[in-house]
């Protein structure tokens, strides 16, 4: 992470040490911090007065009998559910339109898709070893 530091860590009652954001907070701050920022940008190139934008994340599972289009009725879906509040003075269709591109950041486009992971284990490997 361009040598940046990150702690993660659970909360104490699932037996971690509460000292940072655990890995779903982090994903939520991702996609928050992405939309949050596709969004000003956005707002600038157009010449759009904004003051800020606020996202508010919340992430559960959901069972596939509630979701239609499930293949398995006994699997589960993750959820993220969104909350974004624009500061400025946008009319309708300038709002409409910030909608629109509120689901076009790059994080959500990601997570969005099937995504492959590759695994590599290095035994050994010191901290801050890098990828690639």
């Amino acid at each position: 992470m361009r040598g940046k530091r990150v702690v993660a860590d659970e909360p104490r009652e699932v037996g971690g040490g509460d000292e940072g954001p655990t890995p779903y907070e982090l994903l939520l701050g991702a996609l928050g911090a992405c939309t949050a920022m596709t969004l000003m940008l956005y707002a600038r190139r157009k010449g759009w007065e904004i003051a800020g934008v606020v996202v508010e994340l919340e992430h559960d599972r959901i069972h596939a009998r509630d979701c239609e289009s499930c293949e398995s009725p006994d699997a589960t879906l993750d959820r993220i559910r969104a909350r974004i509040a624009v500061d400025g003075p946008l009319h309708e269709e300038q709002r409409s339109r910030l909608e629109e591109i509120a689901r076009r950041c790059p994080v959500r486009m990601s997570l969005s898709k099937d995504i492959k992971v590759e695994d590599e284990l290095r035994l050994g490997a010191y901290m801050g070893a890098q990828l690639g």
